[in-house]
């Protein structure tokens, strides 16, 4: 009874390993509740709070002329969507469990397992949401069209990527600088809800301002997303390969980060919390 089963084979590591992040996404999904259909649709009344609070926003103080023809809630809901995933999925790895973490006693679990399970929970918590949410929109009020939904799949995947590789980087940090990651996760979400871009159009921007937003990977998925849901908008200012390249630098730099931290892990770090 006290043996440990080891995997004999790479196929059997795999499959062990899956398994692992399963249950751990599981585990991810019911953090906000013990049943995972109310988690999802707490995160649908969150979305549908964010869509009403925007177009009424539009509607007070007149800015739904400077809105991309078409449907106005669906040009609210494609920034909201790319919003919600990119700053949820940062959110959640960044606070995701580190190596002093109790979880890490077990055997096979490692950050790598903890990392992929905050991640992937969020996509799938936000894609469900996504996909009821315009259903019921499409049923109940009105039909909708997206020009290209694969193009505006693909953008929110590189939204929810970008937000995971910068958790990533801040997970690195956290260990040593737990305030400051605190905050700077604090700051960059609550910064996202103008820099993101969600609010307007960046080929109506002047090149002043659009230099104060261009830095920011979220503007140039969400203003490329409006353009594969939008038959009359063409991105003329922002591109994917950029939010892309950064992510994989992000990447690259936290996994490092990690690696180095992981190893100089000490029981003693959680006294500075």
């Amino acid at each position: 009874m006290f043996e440990q089963n080891t995997p004999s084979t790479t196929l059997q590591s795999a499959l062990q390993h899956f398994e692992l992040i399963y249950h751990s996404i599981v585990r991810d999904v019911r953090k906000t509740h013990g049943n995972a259909l109310v988690s999802i649709l707490l995160n649908m009344i969150q979305a549908v709070m964010f869509v009403v609070a925007f177009y009424v926003m539009f509607s007070v103080l007149g800015l739904r002329s400077s809105a991309v023809r078409g449907d106005f809630l669906l040009y609210i809901m494609s920034g909201i969507f790319l919003f919600m995933t990119h700053t949820k999925t940062m959110g959640a790895v960044a606070g995701s469990e580190g190596p002093n973490s109790p979880m890490m006693k077990h055997a096979t679990m490692n950050t790598l397992i903890a990392i992929l399970s905050a991640a992937l929970g969020t996509l799938y918590i936000q894609v469900l949401s996504l996909v009821a949410i315009l259903f019921i929109y499409d049923v109940v009020f009105t039909p909708i069209t997206i020009e290209d939904p694969i193009g505006a799949f693909g953008c929110l995947l590189i939204s929810w990527f970008t937000g995971g590789a910068i958790g990533v980087m801040l997970l690195a940090l956290k260990p040593w600088f737990p305030r400051m990651v605190g905050i700077v996760v604090t700051i960059y979400q609550r910064a996202n809800m103008i820099a993101s871009g969600k609010m307007f159009l960046a080929n109506t921007l002047p090149g002043y301002m659009l230099a104060m937003f261009d830095w920011n990977p979220l503007f140039h998925c969400i203003d490329q997303a409006r353009g594969y849901v939008f038959i009359n908008y063409f991105p003329r200012y922002t591109n994917l390969e950029y939010p892309l390249l950064l992510g994989l630098v992000f990447i690259m730099l936290g996994m490092m980060g990690e690696f180095y931290t992981r190893r100089h892990a000490s029981v003693s770090w959680s006294a500075r919390r």
